[in-house]
């Protein structure tokens, strides 16, 4: 299954509470749950003014409705291709 990058610009994002953060959370969470299975959020890195969310999912269309469904923008998806990390060096 296809893994993507969502960039999403959110001025202030850095300084979002814990509150805030909890209720963007769980829409993200009501609105994958009625979509399905085939879409799943791993994980997101809040920045002073993005967060970039990591997403399992078939194709961009389907991440692009979880955004319009959830009120969330979409700036940027990107497919991930491949992963590196330090260990790639020894290979």
């Amino acid at each position: 299954m296809p893994k993507f990058i969502i960039e999403r610009e959110i001025p202030g994002a850095g300084s979002l509470g814990a509150e805030e953060l909890q209720g963007v959370s769980a829409k993200s969470c009501s609105v994958l749950k009625a979509l399905g299975p085939q879409i799943q959020w791993v994980e997101s890195y809040v920045t002073d003014d993005k967060i970039y969310c990591v997403y399992i999912a078939p194709s961009e269309e389907l991440i692009r409705q979880h955004a319009n469904e959830g009120g969330f923008p979409a700036n940027r998806i990107s497919q991930i291709r491949r992963m590196i990390d330090p260990t790639t060096a020894d290979s």
